[in-house]
Formats: structure tokens, sequence, C-alpha cells
């Protein structure tokens, strides 16, 4: 099994009298990595489904008398899916005060539903983290970077959700499976969700426009929807870790953009299944944007897990000049522009570079991302 960097970190918090809630899409691992954690102490570890009906069922207005029975002697107690289960967050908080020497480990593929529920409920009381799909620094340090190297044109094309990533043989398929049967589940699940039809145009509308700003007011029009709707379901697409956003960056130039974005998926296998588009890298039309798709994604990871504090954007002027990435953490700025062909020319602007003196600032290619990405 390849060893999630988080996994550490929450192992030497099981002493701790707090719950952990760990966050990520579908198919991450998230259950994985619990019975990991937990591995040595199975025998005294429950775990509830709630893509179960029965357990949903089971909870459904529980009392701690209730709740005590359903654990019985168990120390660790793991509800997967939580989002399912209704008013969780008042189960986490009665579990939390009434069953004191159980430690609770609870999971979830929608952060808005869990966070909603326990927001107020346990505040003070629990531990979140975050589950991506697997990342460079994990396949490296499982598989040694030679051969993950070797493997870019494969992360390019085919992601690394962990099923897909340790059976590239299958990818495709396995891909498509994941695609139809768990992306938009918990997505389509919402009441709020009055169009599936829309949120999957949409979604393949976005997979299109990766590396270019995104317009709300154009999106509404080519969907024939209204712009209020596109927020809102962008909006739910991020927190179900299906894509993220990547703000401009402006501090000092009139001629900044200031309020546009750009939209990323956290897995090129994703995108690419949302288009439907498994030709290799020499036959693309859309390699730029895959490479900068990548590893815009893999720097997101790695800066979640190493809990650092920089914020990250893009940067471009009303003159079009334009920088892929930038890094800021309080004054130090760094400046990246992607280019999957080392040869081709490129550099950062003088207009950045003298507004803002950044710190570093280098062109990231297959000839030295790894540095990019093991900072």
């Amino acid at each position: 099994m390849i060893e999630r960097i988080i996994e550490r970190r929450i192992t030497e918090l099981l002493n701790l009298k707090k719950s952990v809630i760990i966050y990520g899409a579908r198919q991450v691992g998230k259950t994985t990595l619990t019975n990991s954690i937990l591995k040595d102490k199975a025998d005294d570890t429950i775990i509830f489904n709630g893509d179960e009906p029965d357990v949903r069922n089971m909870f459904e207005n529980a009392g701690s008398v209730k709740l005590k029975l359903l654990i019985g002697s168990k120390k660790f107690v793991i509800i997967d899916e939580a989002q399912k289960i209704p008013d969780i967050g008042n189960i986490v908080k009665l579990i939390s005060d009434n069953i004191t020497d159980v430690k609770l480990f609870v999971t979830g593929s929608s952060s808005f539903d869990i966070a909603n529920m326990t927001k107020e409920a346990m505040t003070g009381r629990k531990i979140e983290f975050i589950l991506y799909p697997l990342s460079f620094s994990e396949l490296v340090n499982h598989h040694g970077l030679l051969h993950e190297k070797r493997m870019l044109e494969t992360r390019l094309i085919f992601g690394s959700y962990p099923d897909i990533a340790t059976n590239t043989d299958h990818a495709k398929i396995l891909l498509k499976t994941l695609t139809s049967d768990y992306l938009y589940k918990d997505v389509l699940s919402l009441e709020s969700i009055k169009k599936p039809v829309l949120v999957e145009k949409l979604v393949r509308a976005l997979a299109l426009q990766i590396g270019n700003e995104v317009s709300y007011n154009e999106l509404a029009n080519l969907l024939d929807a209204d712009k209020s709707t596109i927020e809102k379901y962008i909006d739910i697409l991020e927190k179900s870790f299906i894509i993220f956003r990547l703000g401009s960056f402006s501090r000092n130039l009139r001629n900044e953009l200031k309020k546009s974005r750009k939209i990323y998926f956290w897995d090129n296998g994703i995108r690419n299944a949302v288009i439907g588009n498994y030709s290799g890298v020499n036959q693309r039309s859309d390699i730029g944007a895959l490479w900068e798709n990548y590893l815009i994604s893999e720097k997101m990871k790695a800066n979640s897990y190493s809990g650092k504090n920089s914020e990250s954007f893009f940067w471009r002027t009303t003159q079009q000049q334009e920088i892929d990435y930038i890094e800021a953490e309080n004054e130090n700025i760094k400046a990246f522009e992607f280019k999957w062909n080392a040869k081709r020319k490129a550099k950062i602007p003088l207009t950045f570079l003298r507004a803002y003196l950044p710190l570093d600032e280098k062109i990231i290619s297959p000839e030295n991302y790894e540095e990019f990405l093991l900072d």
C-alpha cells in the first residue's frame, strides 16, 4: 500500500481527546487510510458506513444511550461517508461528550455537509484533514523518483487516483467507472441540484477551459443558465473536491486583473475522462493546459499537506502579460512559468519583476519539475 503523507500526522494524534475528520473526494482512499491507521486495533474498531440505509436508520434520532449500545465496547469508531447521515453534527457531538473513552474518525466526500453540520457542535473538539488523490511526493516515496518521472505522461493522461495509479493497465476503464459511478454521486444527491444535466455540461465546459480565465457570465450564456446557478454549482463542485479555483494576484499595478479566476481539476484523469480524451501527449493540442493543471494541482496538494501558509494565484495584465503561478507568503513572492517543451523560450515579464522583486522566479519543465513539487 502507498503510504499517505497525513497518516503519520494523524497517528501522532491518537492519544488526543479530539475527533478526526477527514475530507476528500470519493475513491481517494479515506477508508483505506483510516483502516491503515487502526490496523493494529482492528478488533477494537467498529465501522459505520453512511452509504448503507440501515446505518442511516440506526442513527436517526439516536440519543447517547442508543449510541453507546451501537458502539458497544469498541474504543475506535469510524463513520464513513458521514455526509449521508442526517444530523451528523449532533451525533458526533453526543459521542464526543458522552462516550469519552472512544476515539472517533469521521470521513466524508462533501466538505460543505460535514463542515456545516459539525462546525458549531464540534468547536474545539475536532482536528480536520483533507485527503487528495495520490500526490507526486507520495508516489516518489513509494516508487522512487526515477520511476515516477518515467510515469509522468501516464499521470498527465490518467491522473493519480489510488485505484488508477496502481492499475495503470486498466486505467481507462477504471476512470470511466469512477466518473460515471462516483464523480457526481454526492453533488447530484443534494436537494439544491435541480438540473443534473446542467452540472455535467458545466463540468465539461470547465474541463475545456483549464488554463484560461473563467467568466461566470459566459458560462451562463453558453449553458443557457443564470449566473447565480452557475456560481452555486461551481461552489458545490469545489466543495466536493472535483475542482478548485485560483484567483488573480494584484497588489501594485493599475492594469492587473483584480477579480479574475481560473478553475482547475484536482486530478488530470478526471478532467480527461469528462471530455473523453485519453490520447497520448504527442497527439494532443491541450498538452500545455494538461501540464499546467498537473503542476498546479500537485503544488496545491503539497502545500496543503505541509501546512504551508502561502497563498496561490495566477497573474495577468490587461496587456495580456501573464504568469502561470504565483506563491505569496507575507512579502515573499515566488513566480513560476510552466512549459511542457523545455526548449521553448520563456521568461517572467519585466513588469512583474520590477513591481514585486520576487524571492524566486523559475521556468518549470519536465526537466526540473521535481524541484518545484518537492520543494
